[in-house]
């Protein structure tokens, strides 16, 4: 059997990106969540969607800090005939999503600083595992089928295990910057964040059972004991070989005599052999298989020529059953209680430009270019059962570059409405191979068939100068290809609406809250087994987010 693995590419369970592309959060403040649509913010989340907008900020201080806590759960539903059960669930829960921003505008010029969760953010359980990782199991007992042929009570027909994952993400972005406004139309911006980056993992499979004998016990322990009992079984046929063996040579004196071609009946008459050493050869042909009928009517060689041919299958029987019962030690030892606890630290930098137009008071154009972050991780271990985080390897986690656009209207009272674009450059990026695929020995590449992009739509309606509420739409689709989807990272293309308020209370204080809900398509991918042939899996997602937050200008 194939060695089990326990967490390949374990890190694929932390792209955790909420509203944002395969990696990025972009959910980076309440406003955002209660319209969906930021590009063109002249406000102090402009630190993050439009930081060359910040020069249309009054002159001062600005600060503000935001908060999610975001819910998400993962549903995946796969065909695959011999697990004990097709439906897996894995659950995000984040009750604090934090972002804070500090900005100071003087003239022409505003500085600013932006700290939040750019990636990750969260931690992912599975407490039943995926299935990827439960497969193996289940193939076992189809795979021991034949002990069951070797002797009955060594029927396998089941499996049962104890499996949870859990994996924790945080990339944190922190964001320094400067903006300068050419003139009143024309402002850029120019900055850099920084991203250290951690991930955590910590799972294990435990409890390894085997259903045999109508009750559940211990996969190692009863391993070891089909093992040995399978050995000595190798060794009596081993024995009854050497037998039938002898019993060929002793045909040989009476052939070389001449008496080849007789009967074991005519050997008797003329006194070749007595009456118990035939008996006993006739006894030894029954044993074989053969009924009297045949026996009788064998001469010499045809005798010599069955016990040897008996003498080589009992050669190659316990030959098999020795090698299944290495085999079957060789398993016993994999099937203990597995775990893997690790973290995995790295730092990353993002050079970040923009540019802002705003023609008159009413429009707003804006453009933000994100650079791709080249991120490579180190490895912390602490646990390592399998072998799949050396202490102190290094592993890619490169974030793809991102361009932003956003058109802002602000001509009515009663009315501010954005339209954004974001597209991420996943083309640009590595993602690996499918760990699907891997576990089948087959090395199919993690394709992108088109960037992911995101279009929305935001309305904010103020009902009065101090107080408004908003609405937001937003369109996603994720442009990945069928070989890029598994249970241990895939990606849906999703529909997102969004609603909230916005409470001034005073001339330098403001209150924003909101909430979203992600309606993700279900997505179904074929896969290949040898052995079982084509099955499907499905992926779903649903994502709830919930934000406030205050900011404060000190002029």
């Amino acid at each position: 059997m194939k060695k089990l693995t326990l967490m390949v590419a374990f890190s694929m369970l932390l792209q955790l990106a909420f509203a944002g592309g395969l990696l990025t959060n972009y959910n980076q403040s309440a406003q955002y969540i209660r319209m969906l649509s930021r590009n063109a913010a002249l406000e102090i989340d402009a630190v993050f969607y439009n930081p060359a907008g910040l020069v249309k900020m009054e002159d001062g201080w600005h600060f503000a800090f935001y908060s999610q806590t975001i819910f998400q759960t993962r549903d995946i539903d796969t065909q695959f005939p011999t697990l004990n059960s097709g439906h897996y669930e894995g659950e995000t829960t984040i009750p604090v999503f934090p972002d804070v921003y500090a900005v100071y505008k003087k003239n022409n010029w505003a500085y600013s600083l932006g700290i939040g969760p750019v990636g990750g953010g969260g931690t992912a359980k599975f407490p039943s595992g995926i299935p990827t990782l439960e497969i193996p199991f289940s193939l076992i007992p189809g795979q021991l089928a034949a002990l069951g042929q070797i002797d009955p009570s060594l029927a396998v027909t089941g499996y049962d295990l104890d499996m949870s994952l859990e994996a924790s993400s945080t990339f944190w972005g922190i964001q320094l910057g400067a903006s300068y406004a050419v003139n009143d139309q024309f402002s850029f911006y120019g900055g850099l964040r920084l991203m250290p980056s951690t991930n955590k993992y910590d799972g294990a499979i435990r409890n390894i059972q085997l259903q045999a004998g109508g009750q559940m016990v211990n996969a190692a322990t009863w391993l070891t004991g089909a093992s040995g009992q399978v050995d000595g079984l190798a060794g009596q046929a081993s024995a009854g070989a050497e037998i039938m063996y002898g019993t060929a040579n002793t045909m040989q004196p009476v052939i070389d005599a001449g008496y080849g071609t007789a009967t074991l009946a005519d050997l008797e008459a003329g006194g070749v052999i007595d009456a118990a050493t035939r008996a006993q050869v006739e006894g030894g042909l029954q044993l074989i298989g053969l009924p009297q009928e045949q026996i009788d009517a064998m001469n010499v060689l045809q005798v010599q020529g069955t016990y040897s041919a008996a003498g080589d299958e009992l050669t190659a029987t316990s030959t098999l059953l020795s090698g299944t019962a290495q085999t079957l030690a060789g398993t016993a030892s994999q099937l203990g209680d597995k775990e893997v606890k690790t973290k995995q630290k790295g730092m990353g930098f993002t050079p970040i430009i923009g540019f802002n137009y705003s023609p008159n008071d009413d429009w707003t154009l804006a453009l933000k270019y994100e650079f791709e972050t080249k991120l490579t991780l180190e490895n912390e271990t602490d646990v390592d059962d399998m072998g799949l985080f050396p202490d102190g390897a290094e592993s890619s986690n490169d974030i793809p570059a991102i361009l932003a656009a956003g058109v802002g209207y602000r001509g009515l009272d009663w009315l501010e409405a954005q339209v954004s674009f974001n597209m991420y450059f996943d083309k640009g990026v590595d993602y690996g191979n499918n760990i699907r695929y891997a576990t089948l020995g087959q090395q199919v590449h993690r394709d992108i068939e088109s960037n992911y992009t995101e279009l929305s739509l935001g309305l904010q309606f103020n009902v009065s100068d101090n107080f408004a509420f908003s609405v937001g739409g937003m369109r996603s689709e994720n442009g990945v290809s069928p070989e890029y989807q598994s249970d241990f990272s895939y990606s849906n293309s999703s529909y997102t609406l969004g609603g909230g308020i916005m409470w001034k209370i005073t001339d330098k204080l403001t209150f924003d809250a909101g909430i979203i809900n992600t309606f993700y398509e279900d997505d179904t991918v074929t896969f290949t087994h040898a052995g079982i042939g084509s099955y499907d899996e499905t992926y779903a997602k649903t994502t709830i987010s919930m934000a406030a937050g205050i900011s404060y200008s000190i002029f």
